[in-house]
């Protein structure tokens, strides 16, 4: 078997379509007979399990879930990093970098529902992006990284000097490699058909939030002074970051390029887009923005004042949630400070309620007209030997202080599980345990 370093394996790799960009692997488009076996191998599984009664179920609950027509709370947990913990990239069968991203995404569905049981929806698709790449906003990113491939980085500021920089900038241009594309599709339905249904998905964003863009333009420091030293310059950026992603938009859309994400797509930082709501009722098959979920977030600016919110970002975000059917918020930043802001986007859904948030605020600031997002704190499981009562602690104070919202509650941001992926197994049970306990 070929030597791969883990580190730079595409199987490991997290991206907002959960694999890297087809561009950045040195795939030959050609599966060996042991991979193409292993991948439909598993895919038959994935199928089988896609089609258990609790499945259609737990379709219903989320479909109420988001439509605000239940207060059943709903579980859910992405270990994220923590999956190479629970799936070693060694035990991986094939050795085409592109055959482990899709073996890797098979497994991780089938742990899903035979491992962590939480209400995730398996179903019986396979997703296939484009092939593409993106010329970035005209500045070269760079950053100083740790030693530790999961390491802590500091962004080399390429927006230096307004004065001169700035000009320098640009809109991102989508290029989509079309041969490429035709490869992967064609490829997919080799391996597939007539065990999942293939279908051409690609997920273009996981934020257009705009602050991530901007600290990584500008660091995060100069970000958070210039909202005190460089005002107009701020709000000149923001402008541009806003028009850039509003364009991209625009070309997908003109361009056919987008795809529901009203069903079991992943929206926001937490829950899925299962919803009677979208898409709109003159939908006739081109999918625009209007007829999906948008998200935006600002966890760069926790730190920031609510005021600062307001007048920074949030005429920003309101512009590109006026273009989405509905609309989520928030990831890390504790939503309840800023609140009477945030509920001032357009057709708001989903709210994010993070570990730093306070809990006791979603009965009367969120009810039943939004969903509350609940996300314990993530800490507990990164040790060997997991705390058990420090996470019946948190999820019972989580349950108990949202009740009276509709809640789903969400594990994310592992950076490992200690390498003991009985946690998060362990944390589904302890969750479930606690929502029985007090609904």
């Amino acid at each position: 078997m070929a030597l791969i370093n883990q580190a730079e394996d595409p199987a490991t790799m997290q991206t907002a379509a959960g694999y890297p960009e087809v561009k950045s692997m040195n795939t030959t488009f050609k599966f060996n007979p042991r991979e193409t076996g292993e991948l439909r191998r598993l895919a038959a599984r994935v199928a089988e399990i896609a089609a258990w009664p609790e499945m259609e179920k737990k379709k219903k609950r989320w479909t109420a879930h988001n439509d605000l027509k239940t207060t059943e709370p709903l579980v859910f947990i992405d270990p994220e990093n923590g999956w190479n913990e629970i799936i070693d990239a060694k035990s991986l069968v094939s050795e085409d970098p592109l055959a482990r991203v899709w073996e890797m995404a098979l497994r991780k569905q089938i742990f899903w529902a035979e491992g962590m049981k939480d209400d995730k929806v398996i179903e019986p698709y396979f997703d296939v992006p484009y092939s593409y790449s993106d010329n970035g906003w005209g500045l070269e990113l760079k950053k100083h990284t740790t030693a530790s491939k999961d390491g802590s980085y500091i962004v080399i500021q390429a927006l230096k000097d307004y004065d001169t920089d700035f000009d320098k900038l640009h809109y991102p241009d989508i290029t989509i490699d079309e041969d490429q594309s035709r490869l992967l599709m064609a490829l997919a339905h080799e391996t597939f058909d007539g065990i999942l249904t293939v279908r051409r998905k690609n997920t273009w964003w996981w934020t257009l939030g705009m602050c991530w863009d901007f600290v990584n333009i500008r660091g995060l420091e100069d970000f958070m002074v210039d909202m005190v030293a460089e005002p107009e310059n701020f709000h000149r950026v923001m402008n541009f970051l806003c028009e850039g992603k509003l364009k991209m938009l625009d070309f997908l859309e003109k361009n056919s390029l987008l795809a529901l994400n009203t069903e079991g797509a992943y929206v926001g930082s937490g829950g899925f887009g299962y919803t009677e709501q979208l898409p709109r009722p003159e939908f006739s098959g081109q999918v625009t923005t209007m007829d999906m979920w948008g998200f935006v977030d600002s966890q760069e600016t926790a730190s920031v004042g609510p005021d600062k919110y307001a007048e920074f970002i949030l005429p920003y975000h309101k512009r590109i949630a006026e273009r989405f059917g509905l609309n989520c918020y928030g990831c890390c930043e504790g939503y309840d400070p800023r609140w009477k802001y945030v509920k001032q986007l357009p057709r708001l859904r989903r709210v994010s309620v993070s570990p730093w948030a306070g809990w006791s605020t979603v009965p009367e600031f969120l009810g039943k007209d939004y969903i509350a997002s609940v996300k314990p704190a993530p800490f507990p499981l990164a040790q060997p030997e997991m705390d058990e009562e420090v996470v019946r602690r948190d999820a019972r104070r989580a349950v108990e202080q949202t009740k009276g919202g509709i809640c789903e509650f969400i594990m994310k941001d592992n950076h490992t599980l200690g390498k003991n992926p009985r946690n998060a197994t362990r944390w589904v049970e302890i969750m479930r345990e606690e929502i029985d306990r007090v609904y």
